[in-house]
């Protein structure tokens, strides 16, 4: 193979370097990289920065895994489910492994790492602990927690997809590569025999991904819809129109028949799998009877910017987004993905209205409206709140962008450092005003289901400067930690959060932070060599204690932080008394 760099590698190169320099967030470049192409190879599942992070293992003893995540029908799962129940019978899990290197090749060392650590830790007989001393914690928990899901759904007959991503600068990999893969891929249909389980291993190249980095989501959509439509008689862009459920299923599928999940960002109803509304909606679909399917379904309802007719029969439509009929553009997808021929001969409408809000606000109780008609926990829909829609504002105000509609930011040009998704801020909220950084760490996607605790921390007149003051404090802390300890992603990860947590509690000299407290905060005066030696104590304890995130998840780091803490600001007043 010819060691001349080639122009795949020259443009890649340019491309990583420029996106890097708009992102302090990473000055080491490997590890830049790794989060780069990791961003890339899931651009189809719409995470965020903070998602992808949580899901990289960097470091050592990962057994070649630089990222791990897993998928249920397209939604993350980055902590043990609470329940089981609401998964559906057939439910897609995605196992995705991801090795990034910055060699320009492809080794077969790397995939006989995979083929030990597949064999070792996906094996259901072999426990984990017996390789403690091989693979980090994080590694082993990742995978202790796709085996507990599969198991605990194996009577729902769920299709593994098992999906490996080698991605190097290289450009081909050669034949003995190829056959450590399939080698590999053999191990895991062995330890997963099931028809359902498809396993594949991607090796992406320098192309492949500079390709991948060059997609941009497209924001414009055409539907096509049955004869005349119904208009608003107003100035308002309103549309009322019947469309073919095989257009509609076009609508909602890209150019490999993959559902669009960005577009149901705002659906906060995530899909209820098996319950009876869904079995009735796929019994109407495959069922066709005399009556019409819009006669027997409540229809969808998309939210955009813009709506504009092309012809009498298509209209395009400007970041649409669905924020009513998940389910049934679920079931839509399911049937037609199962029955692609019937897709020409399909006669059958469905009723879709089209609102271009001509405010947030309008936008928000839109979205409340048509999700608040069936039993639903409100607390899917805060960020329909007003409250969030005043930190949006105020942060913007302030060269601040809270991310209440996931990725908005990202995919209009903002620099990822200056971008605090909802998230985030709920994690640094109950790590300084609840004073339980464990929890921020443990469970990130669970953090506002709690309605008491949401409402503490939430509070309709609450100051906005307490918000935006833990905001750009969580904010500064990640990129000092990064910029100046020398730690590994993971290791951050853990951490951060009992950094914002000390930091603030030296910072008032108390452990029960206040929000009036915080609001009153100076941000000129937090130092970085505070945040430096804070992050150095909080690593002492946390590697004292294990060093992994079962530590980070527990309550034993957090007490002996705060009986630190507790004697440091007792010893600050006997010499001040003194």
């Amino acid at each position: 193979m010819s060691s001349e760099i080639t122009n795949s590698q020259v443009l890649l190169n340019a491309y990583v370097s420029q996106e890097q320099s708009e992102n302090p967030k990473y000055p080491n470049e490997s590890e830049f990289f790794d989060f780069f192409a990791t961003s890339q190879i899931l651009k189809e599942y719409d995470l965020n920065d903070d998602e992808v992070e949580n899901g990289l293992c960097d470091g050592t003893l990962d057994g070649g895994c630089d990222g791990i995540f897993i998928f249920a029908d397209g939604i993350l799962i980055d902590s043990e489910p609470v329940s089981y129940e609401n998964f559906k019978k057939g439910v897609v899990l995605d196992l995705v492994i991801l090795q990034v290197k910055t060699s320009a090749s492809f080794s077969e060392n790397s995939i006989m790492k995979w083929k030990t650590t597949c064999d070792n830790l996906l094996n259901a007989s072999k426990s984990s602990d017996t390789f403690r001393d091989r693979y980090s914690a994080k590694v082993r928990n990742v995978f202790d927690l796709f085996k507990k899901i599969y198991i605990s759904l194996v009577r729902k007959n769920p299709k593994l997809n098992m999906r490996f991503f080698y991605v190097s600068k290289g450009i081909e990999a050669h034949e003995n590569v190829q056959a450590q893969a399939s080698e590999l891929e053999t191990i895991i249909n062995q330890l997963y025999p099931s028809p359902s389980t498809t396993v594949k291993v991607n090796f992406i190249g320098a192309q492949d991904l500079l390709n991948l980095a060059q997609k941009v989501a497209n924001n414009e959509f055409a539907l096509s819809f049955i004869g005349n439509f119904i208009s608003s008689t107003t100035e308002d862009k309103v549309f009322l129109v019947l469309v073919r459920l095989s257009d509609y299923y076009r609508f909602i599928v890209n150019e490999d028949d993959d559902l669009i999940k960005h577009i149901f960002e705002a659906n906060v109803r995530d899909y209820q799998g098996k319950v009876a509304v869904n079995q009735d909606i796929q019994e109407t679909i495959a069922n066709p009877s005399v009556e019409d399917f819009w006669w027997l379904n409540n229809g969808v309802t998309i939210i955009a910017s813009d709506v504009a007719l092309l012809t009498r029969q298509e209209m395009r439509i400007t970041d649409p987004e669905i924020v009513n009929g998940l389910q049934t553009s679920t079931e839509v997808y399911r049937y037609f993905s199962q029955n692609s021929a019937k897709l020409d001969v399909e006669k059958r409408a469905l009723l879709v209205r089209i609102i271009v809000p001509t405010a947030d606000e309008s936008r928000d109780r839109i979205i409340f409206a048509t999700n608040n008609q069936t039993a639903i926990q409100k607390s899917s829909l805060r960020a329909t709140d007003i409250i969030h829609r005043q930190i949006e504002m105020y942060f913007k105000s302030k060269d601040l962008y809270y991310d209440r509609r996931k990725n908005y930011y990202k995919n209009n040009g903002i620099k990822p450092t200056k971008i605090i998704s909802v998230p985030f801020l709920s994690q640094c909220l109950i790590a300084v005003l609840l004073q339980s950084p464990n929890d921020s760490r443990a469970r990130p996607s669970t953090l506002l289901t709690d309605d008491e605790r949401y409402e503490k921390l939430y509070k309709p007149d609450q100051n906005l400067d307490v918000f935006y003051h833990i905001a750009k404090t969580g904010r500064k802390i990640e990129l000092v930690i990064k910029n100046s300890c020398s730690l590994e992603i993971s290791q951050i990860s853990d951490i951060k959060f009992y950094v914002l947590f000390c930091v603030f509690a030296k910072h008032f000299n108390k452990i029960d932070i206040e929000a009036r407290d915080v609001a009153s905060m100076d941000l000129d005066n937090l130092s970085e060599d505070v945040i430096v030696q804070t992050t150095r104590e909080v690593m002492s304890i946390y590697e004292r204690l294990g060093g992994d995130d079962k530590v980070a998840k527990g309550s034993e780091l957090i007490a002996e932080l705060k009986d630190q803490l507790t004697g440091q600001f007792t010893q600050k007043a006997e010499c001040s008394y003194a």
